[in-house]
């Protein structure tokens, strides 16, 4: 498959950066994190619902299955919801405890909260609400562990005596960037701040902790995939590489369908600017005073981003299956995306790079579309 060529030269970077990605404050935290899984009452796996098994926390490969764990799948605004419900039935194949989260949902995170808290009661199976019970977060990289426990912790402090007085984690969308465990009496293993409070009769505390690589990831398609939905920090295997990939995933796929009718769109606003102009610029200029051609984040730009790859998909007659094929669609597309970010006139290494950035940034946060990168497995029934 001629995407194939882009993962192997996108996993021999992430290859290659591991070797220094696994600092000293990530060992250290990994030996803690270990040592502490069996004291928990209940372990959270965050998962990024785009890659339900590319981000798979490879710690919790050394415990028995019976240990207390529920595989939360994050970020599912950004997956494809269809397949995230098949993701949840192949999980239930395999025995595992799994919920579908959206942290910045504050009716999706008060379900979940609910969720939990039944489940904390369920496990100590104790009638009497004195005890206090601790749930670890735990995971790789920026699948959104420190924003689940911000949002828990803003739900659940709403019933909590101590209402008010908590601390946030503090959330970076930089990779490896939380470097605290939060911590209870007698878990005073490394400084704690990170420590949220979810939850009272019985007091139910959340442990944030940092995000965690293995050493060695041998899969070239997993490490092209963790890179691409910002697992690694996108300097070290270079943004336009990230930003071609995701192109290739796009072409491949039947997402850009969704966008036709925008073509008929511009169509008509191109009519109606038109109009506009014949009968007089004040109009004109009222309307395109408010837009910012240089924010990508604005919905007009998002529209023409959109509709650009939906032409240059739509109008493309190679076989997207051969590698020379489709890196011609990529060049021709970050070519005509230059125009629709309203980077033309910049050189051509600058266009590129702001393009790749841009780009990214749109796919990263759901405006180019909803991705499942995973596959399930063969063998599911």
């Amino acid at each position: 498959m001629a995407i194939a060529s882009l993962e192997k030269r996108l996993g021999s970077g992430v290859k290659r950066a591991a070797k220094t990605w696994f600092s000293p404050h990530m060992a250290a935290a990994s030996r803690a994190v270990f040592e502490r899984i069996p004291l928990v009452d209940l372990v959270l796996e965050i998962r990024d619902a785009r890659i339900p098994l590319s981000s798979e926390y490879d710690h919790l490969r050394n415990f028995s299955s019976s240990l207390n764990r529920i595989i939360v799948l994050n970020k599912m605004d950004l997956a494809n919801r269809s397949e995230i419900k098949e993701w949840m039935r192949y999980f239930e194949q395999q025995n595992c405890i799994s919920f579908g989260v959206n942290s910045h949902n504050k009716d999706n995170i008060k379900e979940f909260l609910k969720f939990l808290l039944a489940r904390v009661k369920e496990l100590k199976k104790i009638d009497h609400s004195s005890y206090t019970a601790t749930i670890m977060l735990v995971g790789i990289p920026n699948v959104g562990k420190s924003a689940l426990a911000n949002s828990l912790h803003q739900i659940g402090r709403i019933s909590a005596a101590e209402k008010g007085k908590l601390k946030h984690a503090v959330v970076s969308p930089i990779p490896g960037e939380t470097k605290d465990i939060s911590s209870l009496k007698g878990f005073r293993w490394l400084p704690s701040k990170l420590m949220k409070r979810i939850g009272s009769h019985p007091n139910v505390y959340v442990l944030d902790t940092p995000g965690i690589l293995p050493h060695n990831i041998l899969d070239v398609e997993m490490c092209s995939k963790l890179a691409l939905t910002g697992a690694v920090k996108d300097c070290l295997v270079g943004e336009k590489e990230l930003a071609q990939y995701f192109l290739a995933t796009l072409n491949l796929s039947d997402e850009y369908k969704k966008w036709e009718k925008l073509s008929t769109e511009e169509n008509e606003r191109s009519t109606t600017d038109h109009r506009l102009r014949f009968l007089g610029r004040s109009e004109l200029d009222a309307k395109r005073k408010r837009q910012y051609p240089s924010d990508h984040t604005q919905d007009f730009v998002v529209h023409e981003a959109r509709s650009t790859l939906f032409e240059t998909i739509s109008s493309f007659h190679g076989d997207l299956e051969k590698e020379k094929d489709l890196s011609r669609l990529i060049e021709t597309q970050f070519t005509a995306l230059q125009e629709a970010f309203s980077v033309a006139s910049e050189s051509g290494e600058d266009a590129e790079h702001k393009v790749a950035a841009k780009l990214l940034n749109l796919y990263r946060t759901g405006r180019l579309g909803h991705y499942t990168l995973d596959s399930l497995p063969r063998n599911i029934q």
